[in-house]
């Protein structure tokens, strides 16, 4: 009975199809009981699966879908032992190594052998060339197949009486070197997955949960939100949680790219795959399985690898073009050489070695092999990417906005001055009156207010009738009383006067956060934001780049003033409201820039969205910033820096291979068309080498792509 297992999680077997209990993906068949090797079944996951789904058409045909690394060594193996006789017995190998091999009814051994070697050896290139025009999608596996159906066809025919030389050897090295190619293409792709599949390793098979009271050992699978996980010292964590107890440093390295382990204590975050230190931890699981950031990482990998980006788009293109071109060439090719030497060998013998060279192989490598390669390297670098033809965009931004606060800023506001505008309020109780109309909020300014009042230890007032005022502040019903804790905009959107600010108060550096009590301002707490580390190298490092930064912020203009000063930047835009933001964009844009827009992810959705380019910073292990073009796991401005030069770097290789696979075509078609004959002759299996080379090349060239 056929078993089905998840490519991604080899220990998960099911009678039946379905989805996998741990990632949710499709379940794929074993093709009974035996367990394919790991490298081959997540090969056929990525080259079939995706493209099955998602890209039916001709540009998404998969050359390799149903087949195996091992399946294509194992025929290359076969075909190399069979072709030492066919060589052995070629009367035109015989003639340039001057010896005979001769004997009664050798042609036939050679048709048998040669009839083997085409339909054994040639089997993947025959499925292929089916698949390709079911798909309506000629490319490389139709040249291929008509290639060598036409030098054995050919051969046959001399075999039983047509004048001339048959071209058995050229078949069987032709098949063996085409195998050898597809190997090595396959293990390339492979190599650049492996990146993905160490992260799916990242997850232990077996995990320790609390039950009652005794810890108890199960299968990942059967861990279930809510649960209690026990994490040993080295251990590895088995889903997202919350430290219950306990305390420790994690290697979170594989995941965000950060080196340096990160302590974690009781009620910190924890994400799965990362790695356990030297302390005993007890986790309550709250992202299991699906749910976890590992498998959202995974599950963005995965999606921007299938996606097709401009040049990829490009790319196939050419490849189409190509196939077409070397089908007439090839015709072309044969008839010219056939009516201007009457020899049906050598017109046969050019035409298959033009089909042969011309294979857009090398094409259909040239960007997968990097997008597989870029998506995998920046996921373990803490860049997640959504969106392939933004990231290429990164390469053309001109102007990037900065969200101020988390960005740029750390975001954690702390209390400052406490001034009381009345002597009806307290320091004290203009505090509680903020604190209890700010507790629902999860502004930075409500954090700091609700860190301060716990500091002092004063009783938290309880406050009803709470709304949030996006981009003013918060309002309440607290003691009976109404109360409002906002910024200036509070006034201005409310044609009102702002109450003047005292001088002790330091505007280049303190946001001013007024507390209103029955519509009458009655005191202002200030707080202020520190700058993060490394915001200056990145503002430093984008204007070496030629790349000019605003910062955008519904600050007052003073503060934004003051920051942007700070960090030399280009510029500033202040008191700007969260539904403005989009608005700001579009001004930039309108002036012909283009840019990228960096912010939380949240409520500067409608400007990412807008942005060319739309970056969501320190996300954290919320990956589902859906309108965010790439996600910066970590919250270090010098990330957006990293990010545009990898996108540059990705663009770079991709141009690269795309220059190598058409240039390459350009200089062997027409040898392979016999434009030097006599001087020089490009033989089939000579034109299957420069083919395969040229494959390996851009491979190559792929792997050589690294990020800083």
């Amino acid at each position: 009975m056929t078993k089905y297992t998840c490519p991604m999680h080899p220990q998960i077997l099911k009678d039946e199809p379905g989805k996998c209990p741990l990632c949710g993906m499709n379940l794929i068949p074993l093709g009974g009981t035996a367990r394919p090797e790991k490298d081959e079944r997540s090969h056929h996951h990525q080259n079939h699966d995706h493209h099955s789904e998602s890209d039916s058409s001709a540009a998404g045909f998969d050359k390799h879908a149903g087949h195996h690394t091992s399946d294509f060594l194992k025929r290359f193996w076969i075909t190399l032992v069979l072709s030492v006789p066919v060589l052995l017995l070629s009367h035109m190998i015989q003639q340039w190594l001057g010896f005979t091999i001769a004997f009664q009814g050798d042609k036939y051994v050679l048709l048998v052998l040669g009839s083997i070697i085409y339909f054994y050896g040639g089997m993947p290139f025959f499925k292929g060339f089916l698949g390709e025009v079911k798909a309506g999608a000629i490319g490389m596996m139709t040249l291929v197949a008509l290639a060598i159906t036409v030098a054995y066809v050919y051969s046959v025919a001399v075999v039983f009486g047509l004048p001339g030389m048959d071209f058995f050897w050229e078949l069987a090295t032709l098949i063996v070197i085409m195998l050898l190619g597809h190997w090595l293409e396959m293990r390339s792709q492979m190599a650049a997955s492996k990146a993905l599949q160490s992260l799916v390793a990242l997850l232990p098979n077996d995990v320790t949960v609390e039950r009652n009271g005794s810890p108890v050992k199960i299968k990942l699978e059967q861990l279930k939100n809510g649960d209690t996980v026990i994490i040993r010292p080295g251990e590895k964590i088995a889903a997202d949680g919350l430290i219950v107890e306990g305390s420790s440093y994690l290697n979170e390295s594989m995941l965000t790219g950060e080196s340096v382990p990160v302590r974690k204590e009781a009620g910190g975050k924890v994400i799965a795959g990362s790695i356990n230190g030297d302390g005993a931890l007890k986790i309550k699981a709250t992202g299991v399985g699906k749910d976890s950031y590992l498998n959202k990482v995974i599950n963005l990998v995965q999606d921007a690898q299938a996606a097709k980006s401009n040049t990829q788009n490009l790319a196939d293109k050419v490849a189409k073009w190509l196939t077409i071109v070397a089908i007439v060439v090839g015709v072309g090719t044969f008839a010219y050489w056939y009516i201007t030497m009457g020899d049906l060998a050598f017109a046969l013998e050019r035409m298959v070695t033009v089909m042969v060279t011309a294979c857009p192989h090398a094409l259909g490598v040239a960007i997968p092999l990097v997008v597989a390669i870029s998506t995998t390297l920046s996921a373990t670098n803490g860049l997640l990417i959504r969106n392939r033809t933004a990231f290429e965009t990164t390469r053309k931004l001109s102007t990037i906005i900065f969200d101020k606060t988390g960005t740029l800023t750390k975001g954690s506001h702390t209390v400052q001055k406490i001034i009381p505008l009345t002597e009806h309020y307290s320091e004290n109780d203009l505090l509680q009156y903020a604190a209890a109309v700010q507790q629902n909020s999860e502004h930075h300014i409500a954090k700091g207010i609700m860190q301060t009042l716990s500091e002092k230890k004063l009783e938290l007032w309880k406050s009803d009738n709470f709304r949030y005022m996006q981009g003013i502040g918060v309002t309440g019903i607290v003691n009976g009383k109404s109360v409002v804790a906002a910024g200036p905009n509070y006034f201005v959107q409310n044609n009102k006067q702002v109450p003047a600010i005292p001088e002790e108060i330091n505007q280049d550096a303190e946001t001013v956060n007024f507390i209103l009590i029955d519509d009458v301002p009655v005191g202002i707490v200030s707080l202020a934001d520190t700058i993060r580390e490394g915001a200056k190298e990145a503002i430093d490092q984008l204007r070496s780049m030629n790349i000019k930064s605003f910062l955008l912020t519904g600050d007052n203009e003073k503060v934004a003033a003051a920051v942007s000063k700070q960090l030399g930047m280009d510029g500033y835009l202040a008191n700007v409201l969260p539904h403005h933001k989009q608005e700001k964009v579009k001004e930039f844009q309108d002036k012909g820039e283009i840019v990228a827009m960096t912010g939380d992810g949240v409520n500067d959705a409608p400007a990412l969205a807008a942005a060319d380019v739309g970056i969501a910073v320190g996300s954290g292990t919320d990956v589902a910033a859906e309108t965010a073009d790439i996600i910066l796991v970590n919250s270090d401005p010098r990330d957006v820096v990293k990010m545009i030069d990898f996108g540059k770097k990705t663009y770079s290789k991709m141009i690269q291979n795309l220059v190598w696979a058409v240039g390459y075509n350009v200089v062997a078609i027409p040898l392979a068309a016999g434009v030097l004959y006599p001087t020089y002759v490009l033989s089939p299996a000579m034109g299957a080498v420069l083919m395969s080379v040229s494959t390996i090349v851009v491979a190559l060239n792929a792997s050589l792509l690294k990020i800083k």
